[in-house]
């Protein structure tokens, strides 16, 4: 094989490792299909504590972990194969841009996923630590969740808080463990004899779980216990609202530049400033559909202009169609004169578009009346076409 065609392969077999579900068939069926693989060893691994499932299909489990192994092997030597295509690994020698790739916690986690069948083999470890090594295997799911990843970019994020909370949660613990060691050692010695003792308590009572194996009985030893509760109360939370508030601003940030790019590439925002299209970001909301779904139907009320920001619709004319694809828009006639929509338009592709509603359009071309005039020119042009009325 040539090193073109070398190239060729390897860039296709990168693109449908990394595009994820949604994109085009080859990489949805193959992300699937390592979803499924996923799920099902996760089960397994559930199922095989149960004896007597162990003990019938015992042969299927091993068939399916062999199966597995294979499938992660080739997925993981593939994906370090392949990784020299990410544009920022681009300018990296080979070796150095796969070595820096495999470092990565997702292609760690990979690593792991199949270490399992290999040191079965090589060392005498116990069968049932072998198959709980297997759980590790559910993190390859994170690769596939963008909720997860911005998760994780919250974490990282937000270490330095985090870390924050961690040491005075630590602080707590001990105050208040040593707290019912002065108060309580005597009258309980055997729960809180020692500050170690005291800790399981400390422990249960800060997260508000309160087991009850552990309880103070003397008058100063409840009331400190009510105290360390509340106490608890305020600090186990605020761990939970940083991640809450970063976790929101994570998203809202990836919304914000997911929309940008979008207005960016319709022909007709693409004059505007970066102010104006901050403005239109805030009026326009996206829909995808998949190929076949109707979008609009012949004879609705026109409420809605559309613009195309990826994949292409058809519009049904009366004897024949009209394909629309990225940077076009339609439903601006219907818009502009205020009528119902003439002709049915239906997703050709998988599509996304661009929703802008009637009452956002006038604010948008009072504003920016440079708009108004565009669509009124296509507009006309399309009304003099023979497939004029289309878009309407």
């Amino acid at each position: 094989m040539t090193e073109g065609a070398t190239e060729g392969v390897r860039r296709r077999v990168h693109r449908i490792l990394e595009a994820g579900v949604g994109h085009e068939p080859a990489a949805t069926l193959v992300n699937l299909g390592l979803i499924v693989l996923i799920l099902v060893n996760v089960a397994a691994f559930a199922a095989i504590t149960v004896p007597w499932i162990a003990d019938a299909y015992w042969p299927w489990f091993w068939a399916l972990e062999a199966v597995t192994v294979i499938v992660f092997t080739i997925e993981y030597v593939l994906r370090i194969w392949s990784c020299v295509e990410l544009p920022f690994l681009a300018e990296m020698p080979p070796w150095r841009a796969r070595l820096h790739f495999a470092a990565r916690p997702a292609q760690i986690i990979d690593l792991v996923a199949i270490l399992p069948a290999v040191l079965g083999l090589i060392l005498p470890l116990d069968v049932a630590a072998l198959w709980a090594m297997r759980l590790v295997r559910f993190l390859k799911l994170a690769r596939y969740s963008a909720a997860l990843h911005s998760l994780f970019r919250v974490l990282k994020d937000e270490r330095a808080a985090l870390f924050g909370t961690f040491v005075v949660m630590m602080t707590l613990l001990l105050v208040s463990s040593t707290g019912m060691w002065l108060l309580e050692r005597q009258a309980q010695p055997k729960a809180f004899g020692t500050i170690p003792d005291a800790m399981w308590w400390a422990v249960v009572t800060l997260g508000t779980i309160g087991y009850g194996d552990a309880v103070p009985v003397t008058a100063l030893g409840k009331l400190f216990g009510g105290v360390v509760i509340i106490l608890g109360l305020g600090t186990f939370a605020l761990p939970i609202a940083i991640i809450a508030t970063g976790f929101s601003r994570e998203v809202t940030r990836r919304e914000f530049v997911v929309t940008w790019s979008l207005v960016a590439r319709v022909p007709l925002f693409s004059g505007l400033n970066a102010a104006a299209i901050a403005q239109v970001m805030t009026l326009l909301y996206s829909e995808t559909w998949d190929e076949g779904d109707t979008i609009v139907r012949c004879g609705d009320p026109a409420t809605v202009m559309y613009f195309i920001t990826s994949g292409e619709v058809v519009v049904e004319l009366d004897a024949s169609e009209v394909r629309l694809g990225e940077g076009e828009f339609f439903g601006e006639r219907a818009i502009l004169e205020q009528r119902t929509v003439g002709h049915t338009v239906l997703a050709a592709t998988r599509c996304r578009c661009l929703k802008l509603e009637r009452d956002d359009f006038d604010r948008l071309c009072r504003k920016h009346p440079e708009i108004l005039s565009r669509v009124r020119e296509v507009a006309s042009n399309r009304r003099d076409t023979p497939a004029s009325d289309v878009r309407g």
